[in-house]
């Protein structure tokens, strides 16, 4: 089937769709290049090929558009993680997934982490990541509760504080590759941070 001919069928909600992803790739693009504090839907729009008035129908508000953007960021940052089982190889995975993938950020991920950082002193942002951390420390958590259960973590372990040092260990590492690239080699780290938090966990690591 010819491409125009198959753009023409579109449904709706497929062009719903695809205007909506056209306007969050053009939200992230503008945070990259010059901050949340410049974003506006007026300039999402036209650096979408869209009115102001298209942003607002799909969005309603700034708050509402920087929501969406943190959600869509964070999705798919580790490829592979739903086709693994919860516990401790899947918490690896997603520790040497997640400090690799910094190496090579796109411009909907680097967007989320400029937003995180921008959220500490941003209150229209700061509910917003309180919630994306929470549902972070929640997925930790689980692989840790996980790993207890099927004897893979040392049961003395802490889920709650082991989420904490975690989340905190992979948004500094975030935080210091957004401010100097060169000064960090992500490949090299991912499977060091990773079998680190092995040595920690692991049945039988720290104990007499």
């Amino acid at each position: 089937m010819p491409v125009g001919e198959r753009a023409g069928r579109r449904t709706q909600q497929e062009r719903r769709e695809y205007t909506g992803s056209a306007l969050l790739t053009a939200a992230a693009d503008l945070v990259v290049e010059s901050g949340v504090r410049a974003l506006t839907l007026a300039r999402v729009g036209e650096r979408a090929g869209y009115s102001r008035g298209i942003v607002t129908h799909h969005f309603g508000s700034k708050r509402a558009l920087l929501d969406a953007l943190a959600r869509a960021t964070q999705s798919g940052f580790v490829p592979g993680l739903a086709d693994t089982a919860p516990g401790l190889e899947r918490l690896l995975l997603l520790v040497r997934g997640y400090v690799g993938a910094l190496g090579d950020l796109g411009p909907m991920n680097r967007a989320f982490l400029l937003l995180w950082a921008e959220a500490v002193t941003d209150p229209e942002l700061s509910e917003t990541f309180r919630e994306r951390d929470h549902r972070f420390r929640a997925d930790l958590r689980s692989d840790v509760e996980a790993g207890v259960e099927s004897g893979s973590v040392r049961s003395d372990v802490d889920p709650d504080e082991v989420a904490v040092a975690l989340l905190g260990q992979l948004r500094g590492i975030a935080l210091q590759v957004l401010l100097d690239p060169d000064a960090v080699d992500t490949r090299r780290l991912a499977p060091v941070v990773a079998e680190q938090w092995r040595r920690v966990l692991e049945t039988g690591a720290g104990e007499v």
